[in-house]
């Protein structure tokens, strides 16, 4: 009988020491114990209360195919770039496309089957771009009549199963399907660019030119071209040829022995062989190969002098400058009537650092491709301005000074040996900036997101990404209930307007964590559900300084305020009080 007492007693005393032990365990279990339905509740409240925007209404070329209207994702920057058509008032322009094939889905696959070569343009009759390229597409189709390639077109609006089928990114989307396996088309949208560009892939790719009347009708007929003269049509020095011509998907490539046709294309007869030459309708026509008669060498040659000295921006010559092993660009904005006596000048500049720059004109009065060049590098008004711009790493330079070949020269030079200062495109820093989430800008990225002493949560966005919108309110109520913690700062920044090398955007919107005392490593992205409780658990667990978030005392009705919201810890009955009548959430 004592030993079942003694069992009782001990048994009485481990209950007693459990019921003191577990609540200070779950107490300490972190974040995922914290009674967040106070937040949810008040969320549901401000979101719900009015809906989130339509993500169709951005403004892009781009095909979503199913997406779900409340998901919110990721736009790329380029996506608005591209513009639609209104469809109800756009007219098709009037063009012959008689030798376009139409493919459905109920005809596309029996119709590849059979054909062995066919280029298959997916396109959508409200596409901008798409209407561009028809008159193109059709003409090359004319011409490569007869040659054993089909071109042939879907409409992508109402051949969902096709669109998806094949991946379906953006407008006009234009395959090359051999024996049924297909590749993507990567040159320009222009006639010329797609039958040399067909032709390559569906040919030898190195055509022989053996009588004047053929030599003058390719001089005449193309823009640039390549010729090999050798001393046979087969052998090792054509198959070089053949080779480099495989790797230049853009221009033409011949080879002939005919002294008659070499002398036309302006190689000396009794040069020594094999001898090469690009010959161009811009004012730099001819460029003579002097390198080793290998491929690699010969498409490093044509690919360097292939555009001309000074190169003016559009939508034809863009894959060219973007795909150049050349990635730094010297580029002049101005209008056309400011640009006609300064042509000349960038010119000259431009043959002193040919094959380490590629010299760019952009026509800053050109709506259609001028201006989004200028408003990405940041530049308004009609100029001259003179930037460098290196595609390895994405940084702008400025030169200051006139227009000069001696400025021009002397800043070419600090560029190319990494001896002036990046540039940074900003807003201005707002003058009063007192909402809960700050606005930040380039210029005040360092004080405010760089701030050591700060925990800082900042939002990339665009203002015509649809995600972006839709994120807004449910980032705003965040900030209003973070707002009261001072080591904590809720931002935004325009990614259209402000750059900054310590905030790398890999879409909009994109979400960057800055955690407290640790400003010199790189961010923390956010990838977290877009919802006011995922956020605040997010910072709760990655906050470098900790922080208490107190919901409001709530006073029962007919009883006056206390005036008193927060935890006190000068006496023991405050602290009752204070634990009944508040909790650590939001």
């Amino acid at each position: 009988m004592a030993s079942f007492r003694i069992f009782l007693i001990l048994s009485l005393i481990s209950i007693i020491l459990l019921s003191t032990v577990i609540p200070s365990i779950t107490t300490n279990d972190g974040e995922d114990d914290e009674d967040l339905r106070y937040l949810e509740e008040i969320e549901d409240k401000s979101v719900g209360s009015a809906p989130l925007p339509d993500l169709s209404d951005s403004d892009d070329d781009q095909f979503h195919g199913d997406v779900d209207s409340d998901e919110i994702g990721e736009e790329s920057e380029s996506e608005q770039d591209l513009h639609d058509l209104d469809p109800d008032t756009y007219k098709v322009p009037v063009f012959d496309d008689k030798d376009v094939v139409v493919l459905t889905g109920g005809n596309f696959s029996d119709f590849i089957g059979k054909n062995k070569y066919v280029v298959v343009e997916f396109y959508a009759p409200w596409c901008g771009h798409s209407q561009a390229l028809a008159p193109e597409y059709a003409a090359a189709a004319t011409e490569l009549k007869g040659e054993g390639v089909v071109l042939a077109k879907v409409d992508a609006t109402e051949e969902d199963e096709l669109a998806q089928k094949y991946d379906l990114q953006g407008f006009p989307t234009v395959y090359l399907f051999v024996e049924g396996e297909h590749k993507p088309y990567t040159a320009a949208r222009n006639k010329e660019a797609i039958v040399t560009w067909i032709r390559k892939n569906t040919g030898p790719g190195l055509f022989n030119v053996t009588t004047l009347d053929d030599a003058e009708r390719i001089l005449t007929s193309r823009s640039k071209v390549v010729l090999g003269y050798l001393n046979f049509l087969v052998g090792p020095e054509s198959d070089e040829l053949a080779a480099a011509s495989k790797l230049l998907d853009d221009i033409s490539v011949y080879q002939t022995v005919n002294p008659d046709v070499a002398n036309l294309f302006h190689i000396d007869p009794q040069v020594k062989r094999p001898a090469l030459v690009l010959v161009k309708r811009e004012a730099e026509k001819i460029s003579h190969f002097d390198g080793q008669f290998v491929k690699t060498a010969i498409s490093e040659f044509v690919i360097s002098n292939k555009l001309p000295l000074v190169t003016t921006f559009n939508r034809d010559n863009a894959p060219s400058i973007f795909e150049s092993s050349i990635k730094n660009h010297l580029l002049l904005f101005a209008t056309l009537n400011i640009s006609e006596k300064l042509i000349p000048v960038f010119q000259e500049a431009a043959k002193l650092f040919k094959g380490k720059l590629i010299s760019i004109y952009v026509q800053v009065d050109d709506e259609d491709t001028g201006r989004p060049v200028a408003n990405f590098f940041g530049l308004s008004g009609d100029g001259p301005s003179i930037l460098a711009y290196s595609g390895t790493d994405a940084r702008k330079f400025a030169m200051d000074g006139d227009v000069t070949l001696d400025n021009i020269k002397a800043f070419a030079e600090d560029f190319l040996e990494d001896r002036i200062k990046p540039y940074y495109k900003s807003d201005p820093i707002p003058e009063t900036n007192d909402e809960d989430v700050k606005v930040v800008v380039a210029n005040s990225f360092d004080k405010i997101v760089l701030d050591e002493s700060k925990d800082v949560l900042l939002q990339i966005y665009a203002p015509w990404c649809g995600h972006c919108r839709s994120l807004e309110p449910i980032y705003k109520k965040l900030a209003k209930h973070l707002r009261g913690i001072d080591s904590l700062v809720i931002a935004k920044m325009d990614g259209t307007t402000n750059e900054h090398p310590g905030a790398r955007k890999t879409g909009f919107p994109t979400v960057l964590f800055f955690p407290a005392g640790n400003k010199s490593s790189d961010p923390i992205k956010v990838d977290t559900e877009h919802s006011v409780v995922a956020y605040y658990k997010f910072l709760k667990k990655h906050a470098s300084i900790p922080f208490k978030l107190q919901k409001p005392f709530s006073t029962p009705k007919g009883k006056p305020a206390s005036g008193h919201e927060t935890k006190s810890s000068d006496s023991k009955d405050s602290d009752k009080i204070s634990s009944a009548s508040t909790k650590e959430e939001l």
